[in-house]
């Protein structure tokens, strides 16, 4: 039977364990973190691969190169570290322009100027589709990376914004119909989504215990953040945050949001959302709680309750 992503990454990690000088951080969490004198490097990378991640005939050049740095900037914010630089390596076919590729860079460069990142260089090569891989890397005060592994029983549950708006941007883009200014704030949401770079670093500072960026679906995610941690979550479906246009399910599975899902003590919830919304106008939903235990319990508006199984984006599932 064929690995799953999840079980891919864990039958690596097993391969790759061990101690190693400098290694803080290795396999399993949103980046990798590195002991380097008076700061912790942290260090991610992601590719965007065509017809797995996007598909030409409604992405951009230049919308697919802002989206490139910024999915490695999310992966930064959420070990609540500051970007500092990034190299790209490119894959191109053979039909593909210059002026296609200057565009691609511009969009990397507004993402780089938007979160003082620095692109510093990279490598370029043949093949049949388009494949942008950029690695980032980032800093942040010894010790005070946050971490997938840190949740624990009673711990708020809470994620930033609204999630689905880039589930249901695939959909129009899709169907290529665009219909009013609802539909163009979907797609957007698809095509250049934000990194939460300064909403992780206040949650960071009001005692956020756990951290991970929403890219393959809050389920999905948030199960990955209980099995790092070892324990349980009872996620309130009625408390999920589904942005205008878009269904329970596309925010429970649709993945591609870049929000924050975070685990917070109880008593610093509260001021952790009102810091968020004073200082940059965000919204912070509490979802949930962790448990003891094992696995996510869903909690249906009515009070049922159900296991909920960690569905969303698994590229290996993908077809």
């Amino acid at each position: 039977m064929e690995l799953s992503e999840d079980e891919l990454v864990a039958a690596l990690r097993k391969l790759l364990s061990g101690k190693h000088p400098g290694v803080v951080v290795g396999v399993g969490d949103d980046a990798a973190v590195l002991e380097r004198g008076s700061v912790s490097v942290v260090l991610s990378t992601d590719m965007l691969v065509e017809d797995v991640h996007f598909q030409s005939a409604w992405t951009s050049a230049r919308d697919l190169g802002a989206k490139a740095i910024v999915v490695n900037v999310s992966d930064l914010a959420a070990m609540a570290a500051s970007p500092r630089a990034a190299v790209v390596s490119l894959a191109l076919p053979s039909d593909v322009t210059s002026g296609w590729v200057m565009e691609l860079y511009g969009g990397m460069r507004e993402a780089c100027d938007e979160y003082a990142l620095s692109l510093v260089g990279g490598d370029l090569s043949r093949s049949d589709r388009v494949i942008v891989s950029v690695a980032a890397l980032g800093e942040v005060a010894p010790g005070r990376a946050v971490l997938r592994s840190g949740a624990r029983p009673g711990d708020r549950v809470a994620v930033t914004g609204a999630l689905g708006a880039a589930s249901a941007g695939l959909r129009i883009a899709r169907s290529g119909k665009v219909r009013g200014d609802r539909d163009r704030a979907l797609l957007a949401a698809l095509l250049r989504p934000a990194a939460r770079v300064g909403e992780a670093q206040v949650l960071a500072a009001e005692g956020a215990t756990a951290m991970i960026d929403v890219s393959d679906g809050l389920a999905r995610d948030l199960h990955r953040l209980c099995v790092e941690s070892r324990v349980g979550a009872r996620l309130d479906l009625a408390g999920v945050p589904v942005a205008e246009g878009a269904t329970r399910e596309d925010a429970l599975s649709g993945g591609d949001d870049y929000e924050l899902l975070a685990t917070l003590p109880s008593e610093a919830f509260e001021a952790a959302a009102a810091a968020l919304h004073e200082r940059l106008g965000v919204t912070l939903s509490g979802v949930g709680d962790i448990i003891e235990g094992t696995g996510v319990v869903a909690v249906d508006p009515d009070g049922g309750e159900r296991p909920l199984e960690p569905t969303g984006w698994d590229h290996f599932a993908q077809t």
